[in-house]
């Protein structure tokens, strides 16, 4: 594991709201980023947009929007973004509170969409034929609070969090049945493995280009981190080592919706917009977004850059 990077002394000036701008901290930065680069808005008009993934099969991108309890699909040359599910995670009869829909969104191997589901507190997938089946809802028996955010391994594995966001009262929620917030593993199995409970609020979630490290963002103001976990050949945890603290950096959001660019550079929301940070957990740069921004997503090819900020979403060209 490389050094541990602090931002203490990265107190910057944000632009103006709507107004998106790349920050550059690193010339390493112009790597992947070309200079004079301009950030698109792509659609906007929601509550709460999150959990983006490009869909290749189908060229389109999905995204969540949490609070309405609906995926969205956007294509290229659509002004706005179309209704593709709802409900999309909670499918009761009655009020669910605020967060109730589909939030992390990926595709697995099969061209399969699969969502984590807030009000339904599972991780689940669309079949062909339309219909949606659970993949886990609880652990030893005990329901999940709201499955978060995943990430899907070569070999199918799926890595998820579990945070109280999707609970009506969050984590003073009376019917809730585990009394920690945790990072799991389901695999061929079907069980869910608990990996961690450290964490006080685990979000994001994303493997490095080998796999060999999963890295899972914590968005507690607090102790608002990026840990980085070694994964054992089984498909569990070693111990976790703080990759990046945010302490100290300007601007709206906290640390959530993560993913990692075939260089091993990590594309983290946070403070300010999205972070950008090398391997070795150097921030390089920022896209300042001006708002809380929730996720991001890479495009085909991983030339472009997809960016759920509050009620739009943006697109940034990538090298």
């Amino acid at each position: 594991m490389k050094a541990i990077w602090h931002v203490t002394f990265y107190l910057l000036a944000l632009p103006v709201f709507g107004q998106e701008t790349v920050e550059r901290l690193d010339p390493k930065l112009d790597a992947i980023i070309a200079p004079g680069t301009v950030v698109e808005t792509l659609c906007q008009g929601f509550l709460w947009a999150e959990g983006p993934v490009w869909d290749e099969r189908e060229k389109r991108l999905l995204f969540s929007d949490v609070p309405r309890n609906t995926i969205f699909a956007w294509t290229e040359g659509m002004k706005d973004a179309r209704e593709f599910m709802k409900p999309s995670g909670f499918t009761g009869v009655s009020d669910y509170g605020r967060e109730a829909g589909s939030n992390g969104l990926a595709i697995d191997a099969k061209g399969q969409l699969v969502l984590c589901e807030h009000g339904d507190r599972r991780v689940s997938y669309l079949t062909p034929q339309g219909g949606k089946r659970t993949l886990t809802d609880h652990y030893q028996g005990k329901r999940f609070h709201s499955p978060n955010d995943l990430v899907i391994a070569k070999n199918g594995d799926i890595y998820f969090t579990d945070p109280p966001y999707g609970l009506p009262s969050r984590d003073q929620q009376k019917f809730r049945e585990l009394d920690f917030h945790g990072v799991y593993r389901v695999g061929a199995d079907g069980e869910a493995h608990l990996l961690t409970r450290e964490l006080d609020r685990p979000n994001g979630v994303a493997l490095s280009p080998d796999e060999k490290t999963l890295y899972v963002a914590q968005s507690h103001p607090p102790r608002a981190i990026i840990m980085a976990y070694p994964v054992k050949e089984n498909g569990d945890l070693g111990a976790g080592k703080v990759f990046f603290d945010t302490k100290g950096l300007s601007g709206p959001g906290l640390p959530d919706g993560i993913k990692v660019h075939a260089t091993g550079w990590v594309f983290s929301t946070g403070p300010g917009g999205v972070l950008i940070l090398d391997d070795g957990g150097k921030l390089l740069g920022r896209v300042v977004c001006g708002r809380p921004t929730a996720n991001v997503a890479f495009g085909p090819g991983q030339k472009s850059l997809f960016i759920t900020s509050k009620d739009r979403v943006l697109r940034l060209p990538l090298r």
